[in-house]
């Protein structure tokens, strides 16, 4: 049935890049051939998501022309589907933890703030079926496409659907974009995952050449113990994140030693609250200025809360000198 009211509209965007930049087979770089678009709603949004495609140009190669996709792609949502994967998880939990009716979980996600039709409450329940029932013993078509691509590049990720619930893990291959593995876990200890591995890596007939994964602890020493000796690479921002701790720790203490320096604007606010002239509106104007750089922080690890802090308010000081040595408003 076609929809009959507006999609809701984007809340943010993010652009996926696939993290490897060179072909499996050949070894020869890979250009981005072309840019794809998705809109993928989850339980904290609605996203736009921006795909840069990569392909091989090597005639010889095996893989030539095959499209080679985010690998963070298939964390967001299934191939084709417009729900993220958090909300296929949240509606199982609810059916099978909970208890409760399409009626009853089509509210909830309402009242979460996720547009969403009850019909289709019922199918992403069926997808979160498929997924727990899926196993690749049972699927000879995978195994001819591993067949053929003769490798797999295994990701691995949980999706909590909220705190205090089971989780769903899902194991995909890279190259195919197809799904191995998924299964609700109570927990994510190192044997849990461990097993997960073990059960993938067993019903596969090909090697497995690589696995992307965050950098969660559990995470390193299962694929450590099942996969020892396969490279074992964390996905770029998580890597970006843990490898700028030190200068986030640095840059956090930076930010704390400003902010003792900066007080007293309340006072001066209030030494103006009944003037009208221009001077009481630039003081005003300062005082909003620096009570806007305190509490507008940066993205770590890309942007460092305590260098903008210190960007902003070197740029109030700045705007203080040249005030007062045009000398147009008393500097008190």
């Amino acid at each position: 049935m076609a929809r009959r009211g507006y999609r809701a509209k984007t809340t943010a965007e993010q652009t996926l890049t696939p993290q490897r930049t060179h072909c499996v087979v050949c070894g020869q770089p890979m250009w981005v051939a072309y840019h794809t678009h998705r809109s993928i709603t989850t339980l904290h949004g609605v996203y736009r998501l921006t795909l840069h495609v990569r392909r091989c140009r090597n005639h010889q190669c095996e893989r030539y022309h095959c499209p080679y996709r985010p690998e963070e792609e298939g964390g967001w949502a299934l191939p084709h589907g417009e729900f993220g994967l958090d909300v296929i998880a949240l509606v199982g939990t609810l059916r099978y933890t909970t208890h409760r009716s399409i009626p009853e979980i089509h509210q909830a996600l309402c009242d979460r703030g996720v547009q969403i039709a009850e019909r289709t409450v019922t199918h992403l329940l069926q997808r979160y079926e498929e997924l727990i029932a899926l196993n690749l013993s049972e699927k000879p078509r995978l195994r001819d496409c591993f067949k053929e691509q003769g490798q797999v590049i295994l990701a691995l990720d949980g999706l909590p659907p909220d705190v205090s619930h089971e989780v769903l893990w899902v194991l995909r291959d890279c190259l195919s974009g197809e799904i191995l593995l998924a299964r609700s876990l109570l927990s994510a200890c190192e044997a849990d995952l461990a097993n997960l591995l073990s059960e993938v890596q067993q019903a596969l007939d090909v090697s497995i050449r690589g696995v992307i994964s965050d950098g969660q602890h559990s995470i390193r020493k299962a694929v450590q113990k099942v996969l020892p000796d396969v490279p074992h690479q964390l996905c770029h921002f998580h890597y970006l994140r843990e490898a700028a701790k030190p200068v986030y720790e640095a840059d956090r203490h930076a930010k704390k030693e400003l902010k003792k320096h900066i007080r007293g604007v309340h006072p001066i606010e209030r030494a103006v609250e009944k003037r009208n002239d221009a001077e009481a509106e630039a003081i005003r104007g300062y005082c909003l200025a620096v009570r806007s750089a305190l509490t507008d922080d940066g993205r770590p690890p890309l942007e460092a809360p305590g260098l903008k802090l210190y960007k902003r308010l070197s740029a109030i000081v700045a705007s203080l000198t040249r005030v007062s040595e045009k000398g147009a408003y008393r500097v008190s």
